[in-house]
């Protein structure tokens, strides 16, 4: 195997092993072990836990970028912004959603913000998805801020287990599942 092959394998241990534990807890022999590799070859790939950490992020947050670019081309020529925004929502909630670790790492990675590199690269990439949206759909910053306020709530719902509508939810998630639409996602 290439080291680029055993890199993107273990970016992939540590995304799941990041989305299970968290930042703070989990250790790259966790990581390596899932990846089948040694914990120095961890360490040699990407030199410290929260260089992966950033590592994991910045592909979390290229796949939304790439959802973004996607769903922006299935929506009609001459669509309104807000149903621009609607396409996109739709395409991020079938794609994004469905992978259940990255919008919990997406998630780690606001709660390890403080943390002066993590911080600075979680705003880096959530002010450029704001402006991608922005700029893929036309929509003002105000239909921007609800579209990515309601996203964030269901990113919460996925983190939680909570996406579908199920009998024995909580009502609480049944009545946000069932008035999504109404939020203009």
């Amino acid at each position: 195997m290439t080291a680029t092959e055993r890199s993107a394998e273990v970016l992939t241990a540590a995304t799941a092993a990041f989305a299970e534990s968290g930042y703070a807890a989990t250790k790259t022999d966790d990581i390596a072990r899932r990846a089948g590799v040694s914990q120095p070859y961890v360490i040699r790939l990407f030199g410290t836990k929260q260089q992966l950490f950033l590592a994991v992020l910045d592909q979390v947050c290229g796949r939304i970028e790439e959802i973004f670019r996607t769903g922006a081309t299935l929506a009609e020529p001459d669509a309104s912004p807000k149903d621009r925004l609607d396409t996109l929502g739709g395409h991020f909630g079938e794609h994004f959603l469905t992978e259940r670790d990255l919008p919990r790492v997406f998630l780690q990675g606001i709660a390890a913000a403080a943390d002066p590199a993590i911080g600075a690269n979680i705003r880096d990439h959530f002010g450029r998805l704001y402006n991608l949206a922005k700029e893929l759909t036309g929509a003002t910053a105000s239909e921007v801020r609800r579209f990515f306020g309601t996203g964030m709530l269901l990113i919460d719902l996925t983190a939680l287990g909570v996406t579908e509508l199920e009998a024995d939810n909580p009502p609480w998630a049944t009545e946000i599942l069932e008035n999504l639409g109404e939020d203009g996602i």
